[in-house]
């Protein structure tokens, strides 16, 4: 008597069988924006130095030339894939899904998927399906096993996801692609201290290792390796030792999640949008010189306190480089405040040091309203209160931003966000490769990577 199928092989058996028809219009169209918004994100970091730093270590390390870095050179699939990963994630400007009580970035597997695809010489048809099934397989585990209440970092459902997509992109059999997706599932449980307390490098990193686990999971199933079959149910398997018993019809999900996802229109965390629009808005309503400023206050959702507010992962007014001024309401506000603006270039470590900011930060405060937090993750309430020195009080509320699921961001949008990120290299290869993701149905997803091979940064660029 043949044993019942595990909940990894109804996954695989569910990832194997789909096909291009099974994606709505929307769907399509949303995947492609979402592959424009990170291509761009990512060529805005180019520049940045832990992205120089592991091109340097990609270009020791060395290896078969399969796949195109974003920028130029050629590596093995998973390097590629934690470099191109690296590049989507540093900036922290990239897609969000919120669940209640987990929130991820299912554009970080855009990576290894295309990596994935790259290596097979697929469609764009294929690339798109596959980052389809990569983004729900991600979507759905948050919804119904959130983990960072039990220590662990949202990257642990994306593995899952990343290798789901990555096996499928390759054109695995359903029994590799189970395979994979258990061999990554096992092996990758990331712990939240990623993004708690003092923050490092490896906040924008944890993903990208997760991406190439996924790549270097799906090449290891495809060359025959097994992975443990029990890896949600069985014994000391993800139920048991992280998230708790869940139930997920794999056979009954559709490639809709992709739909939910939200666009970040400032370069912040993402529970911190629709509170920088707010106070963007007040400042241009009431035009108030910042040394007048004596406190600025806000009310928020409890997940935004607890997470850059100074709630449960630590206090928010230390800030000293870019990964804690990311992660810092305070931080994020004072800079939309005084520069009338969030991107990049709030970041620069010259920036985050100079005085107005630091004292300005000094004066916000951060407190969770119990009202909002009911209404996340549908709302993204806040309330927002500026007094200054002569008693004077200006208000702000706000239920959502431009980007949200309220105010789906349009190709235009996108594209407005793109061309700020891609000002730095040539124009014209940036609209080729934009051209190119918009009609990626149509192209072999080496017609992509090529562009992205093109990708140089002017070096006198001043942006």
């Amino acid at each position: 008597m043949s044993k019942q199928n595990t909940m990894v092989e109804q996954l695989a058996d569910w990832a194997h069988n789909l096909r291009w028809d099974d994606l709505s219009d929307e769907a399509k169209e949303a995947l492609k924006g979402r592959v424009l918004d990170s291509i761009g994100v990512a060529i805005g970091a180019l520049g940045s130095e832990p992205v120089e730093k592991i091109r340097r270590m990609t270009e020791d390390i060395g290896g078969a030339e399969l796949v195109t870095l974003i920028g130029g050179g050629k590596t093995t699939p998973d390097y590629g894939t934690f470099f191109n990963s690296a590049a989507i994630r540093y900036l922290d400007y990239n897609d969000s899904y919120l669940a209640k009580e987990e929130t991820g970035h299912p554009s970080d597997n855009i990576a290894p998927v295309m990596a994935a695809a790259e290596t097979a010489n697929a469609d764009g048809r294929d690339f798109l399906l596959a980052l389809a099934i990569a983004y729900q397989v991600q979507c759905r585990l948050t919804d119904v096993a959130p983990v960072r209440k039990h220590g662990f970092d949202h990257t642990v459902q994306g593995a899952y996801g990343a290798a789901a997509g990555a096996a499928r992109a390759m054109g695995l059999s359903s029994t590799q692609i189970a395979n994979a997706v258990a061999i990554v599932g096992t092996g990758y449980n990331s712990l939240r201290v990623t993004r708690t307390g003092e923050l490092s490098n490896w906040k924008g990193l944890a993903y990208p290792s997760t991406a190439m686990g996924a790549v270097h999971a799906s090449m290891l199933a495809k060359y025959g390796i097994t992975g443990p079959r029990e890896v949600f149910e069985g014994n000391k398997g993800f139920m048991d030792s992280i998230a708790g018993a869940f139930e997920l019809d794999w056979k009954d999900e559709d490639l809709e999640r992709v739909t939910d996802t939200i666009i970040k229109r400032y370069n912040a965390e993402i529970h911190s949008q629709s509170s920088i629009e707010g106070l963007l808005e007040l400042r241009e309503r009431e035009n108030i010189a910042p040394e007048n400023i004596k406190a600025i206050r806000l009310k928020t959702f409890d997940v935004a306190y607890n997470i850059i507010g100074g709630g449960e992962e630590g206090g928010k007014k230390l800030i000293r480089y870019k990964e804690e001024a990311d992660h810092s309401l305070p931080y994020m506000l004072a800079a939309a405040y005084l520069d009338g603006q969030v991107m990049p270039e709030q970041y620069d470590p010259d920036r985050i040091t100079r005085d107005d900011i630091q004292k300005l930060l000094q004066k916000v405060d951060v407190q969770p309203n119990e009202a909002y937090s009911n209404r996340f993750p549908d709302e993204m309430a806040c309330h927002i209160e500026l007094e200054t020195h002569d008693g004077s009080v200006f208000e702000m509320e706000k239920r959502d931003y431009q980007g949200f699921t309220t105010q789906p961001a349009s190709w235009d949008v996108l594209m407005e966000k793109y061309n700020k990120l891609t000002s730095g290299m040539d124009s014209k290869i940036a609209a080729r490769i934009a051209d190119t993701i918009k009609n990626l149905e149509h192209v072999n997803i080496r017609d992509l990577t090529e562009l992205l091979g093109e990708v140089k940064i002017k070096e006198d660029d001043d942006k």
